[in-house]
């Protein structure tokens, strides 16, 4: 994302010699017309989204060089596995897949983990994990894990049906529509006042890391 100039040398030999007009005005050699010049665009960054409902910006092998970038642990075919996976589900139910990623990154450190779940259960989102060691729901694999997540957010988000069968045990909990923006999820989702503001740090992250 991101100008050398050339002389020329004639070659040497005899020519007629005829009178030039020498323009008022000289500017230097190499120099390009107003009228001619290229103009520069230059592409400008999205803007990171708040709704959760929408669709995402971040193509999968920028999500999975992003993670990678926080977590060199971590296979890339993993990373890039699950970012498909992030894309597809999300997309499937109509939500911004670029907030879903980043809360995942929030809820598993980058899938380093350390908390209460741990990676075997596939939970990317922390559902039904409460604290004082309660290590919440587990999943069959990633692709049941991510789509758990992406359901849970379209409780919050919207009041819309689910287009796919629910792997979700909590999404009866959630109140429909509660939260249309990732700012709602604060003290909703999670206790933590600034959990919002930790989501929306990893987007923008995220979004300079990728345009």
């Amino acid at each position: 994302m991101f100008l050398f100039s050339c002389a020329t040398h004639p070659e040497t030999r005899t020519v007629e010699t005829r009178p030039v007009e020498v323009p008022s005005e000289t500017k230097p050699a190499g120099t390009i017309p107003e009228e001619t010049k290229p103009v520069e665009i230059s592409a400008k960054k999205p803007e990171v989204p708040s709704s959760i409902m929408g669709k995402g910006m971040v193509f999968p092998e920028k999500m999975a060089a992003f993670l990678l970038q926080y977590n060199p642990q971590i296979t890339g075919t993993y990373a890039l596995m699950l970012a498909n996976l992030y894309v597809t589900e999300s997309e499937y139910e109509g939500v911004n897949h670029d907030i879903a990623f980043s809360q995942m990154c929030l809820e598993t450190g980058y899938l380093r983990y350390g908390g209460d779940v741990k990676p075997e259960q596939f939970n990317y989102a922390g559902l039904g994990a409460i604290g004082n060691g309660e290590p919440g729901l587990s999943f069959p694999d990633p692709s049941i894990g991510v789509r758990a997540q992406i359901q849970h957010l379209k409780a919050y988000g919207s009041e819309e049906p689910l287009k796919g069968d629910l792997v979700n045990p909590r999404f009866r909990f959630v109140r429909r529509g509660i939260s249309p923006t990732i700012e709602g999820l604060a003290g909703t989702w999670a206790a933590d006042r600034q959990y919002a503001v930790k989501i929306n740090s990893i987007l923008e992250r995220l979004y300079e890391f990728s345009f």
